[in-house]
C-alpha cells in the first residue's frame, strides 16, 4: 500500500512538472486539470483494490486449488511462510559476509576495544572520542549539547538545508538579477518539485535495506552532495541551463534533507526527546537566514546601482551573487565534511542496530 501511494505520488509530481498549461486553449487546460484531478483521486482506490485482490485470494483462488492432490506436499500458506524464512536467512548470510569484522568488533565483551584508539591520529580521535554506542538512547538537554554527534549534525544541516531554503527565499532576485525574470515562475516549478521528489527519496533506504543497508548518516551526507555541485555550478556558469539544472539539484537535496533529518534525530537522540531535540535542532534556521541573508545582501548592494529615493535598489549581472555562490557552496562544503564525519561515527551504531533487528526477526519467525 505504501508503495502504491509513492507511485502515485511521483506520477503526480511528473505529471505537474512536465505537463504544465502554457496555453490560453480553454480545451487544453480543462484536460490537463482533469488528469491531476485524476491522480489525486486514484490514491482513494487503493483500499478497494488491496480488499478486492484479498477477496479473490480467499474464494476465486482457492476454489482452484486441489486439495486432495498427492502433487501438493505442503499447504500454500506454509510454503510462503517457509519462502519468507529462506529469503531471511539468504540476507542474514548476506548481511554477515559483508559486515562480519564489524559484527565481531561489536559483540566483544570489552566495548572499548572499538570505541577507543591507542595509536594518537588526530583523525581516529575525532572519529572514535565519545562514540555513540548505541540508537535510541533517549538524550536530555544536558546530554544532548555535550556530544559532538550533535554538534556535527546541527553544523551539516546549517551548511546544508538551511542554505537550500536561502536559496529558495532569493531565487526571484537571483533569476532577476541574471535577467531571467521570466523564468522566475518556471524556476519556483523546479525547485519546489525537485524539492517534493527529494521527500519522497527520503524513503529510499527502508525501501532497500534488505538488500543495501546503508547508515541513515551516510545518506544524509550523499543528500548534502547536490547542493555543493550546484552552487559551484552556479559560480561558474551564469546561462539559464546552470540556472535551472542549480534549482533542481538544491531543491532535490533540501528536499531530501528536512524529510530524514526528524528520523535521524529519532535515531541518535532517542525518540521520546525528538521533539525537543529537534525544534533544538532547527534553530539553525533562522540563525541561518539571518547570516545567509546579510551575506547576500552585502554582496547584491555592493555591485548595485543606485536608483531615484524612490525606486529599490537593483543589481544586474553575475557579479551580484557570484560571491554569494563562491560562499555558499564553500560552507556547504563544510556541512558536507561534517556529515562524512557524523557518518564514520555513527555507522557502527547503525550496523549493530540493523545485525540485531534481523537476528530477533529471524528468532521470532
Amino acid at each position: 500500500m505504501f508503495l502504491l501511494l509513492n507511485i502515485l505520488a511521483v506520477l503526480n509530481g511528473v505529471y505537474l512538472l512536465l505537463f504544465r498549461s502554457k496555453t490560453s486553449d480553454v480545451t487544453s487546460a480543462r484536460l490537463l486539470f482533469g488528469g491531476s484531478l485524476l491522480l489525486l483521486i486514484l490514491p482513494l482506490c487503493l483500499p478497494g483494490l488491496v480488499y478486492a485482490r484479498n477477496w479473490y485470494l480467499h474464494n476465486i483462488h482457492s476454489s482452484f486449488r486441489l486439495e486432495g492432490s498427492g502433487f501438493i506436499l505442503v499447504d500454500v500458506d506454509e510454503l510462503e511462510m517457509h519462502k519468507g524464512m529462506v529469503t531471511r536467512e539468504a540476507s542474514l548470510e548476506g548481511y554477515q559476509l559483508l559486515n562480519d569484522d564489524v559484527v565481531r568488533a561489536v559483540n566483544t565483551p570489552d566495548q572499548k576495544s572499538f570505541i577507543e584508539d591507542d595509536d594518537g591520529c588526530c583523525c581516529t580521535k575525532l572519529i572514535t572520542r565519545n562514540q555513540l554506542g548505541m540508537l535510541g538512547e533517549e538524550h536530555p538537554l544536558s546530554l544532548l549539547l555535550c556530544r559532538s554527534d550533535f554538534w556535527l549534525y546541527y553544523i551539516a544541516y546549517f551548511c546544508g538545508g538551511t542554505i537550500g531554503l536561502v536559496y529558495s527565499n532569493n531565487l526571484g532576485q537571483i533569476a532577476q538579477s541574471l535577467g531571467q525574470s521570466s523564468e522566475t515562475t518556471t524556476l519556483v516549478t523546479l525547485y519546489s518539485s525537485f524539492s517534493f521528489f527529494g521527500r519522497l527519496l527520503s524513503a529510499t533506504p527502508d525501501y532497500i535495506r534488505a538488500k543495501v543497508y546503508f547508515a541513515r548518516t551516510g545518506w544524509l551526507a550523499v543528500a548534502l552532495l547536490p547542493t555543493t555541485i550546484a552552487l559551484f555550478l552556479l559560480a561558474s556558469s551564469g546561462s539559464l541551463a546552470a540556472l535551472q539544472a542549480g534549482t533542481a539539484l538544491i531543491g532535490l537535496s533540501s528536499g531530501f534533507i528536512f524529510a530524514a533529518a526528524v528520523s535521524i534525530t529519532s535515531e541518535l537522540f532517542g525518540p521520546n526527546s525528538v521533539g525537543v531535540n529537534h525544534n533544538i535542532l532547527i534553530t539553525n534556521i533562522p540563525i541561518g537566514s539571518l547570516v545567509y541573508g546579510f551575506l547576500a545582501a552585502l554582496v547584491y548592494e555592493s555591485h548595485s546601482v543606485a536608483g531615484s529615493k524612490t525606486e529599490s535598489v537593483i543589481c544586474m549581472g553575475r557579479d551580484c551573487y557570484l560571491l554569494t555562490f563562491v560562499w555558499w557552496g564553500c560552507l556547504s562544503v563544510i556541512g558536507l565534511a561534517s556529515s562524512v564525519v557524523l557518518f564514520l561515527r555513527t555507522r557502527r551504531a547503525y550496523q549493530r542496530f540493523e545485525q540485531d533487528r534481523i537476528t530477533s526477526s529471524m528468532l521470532y519467525s
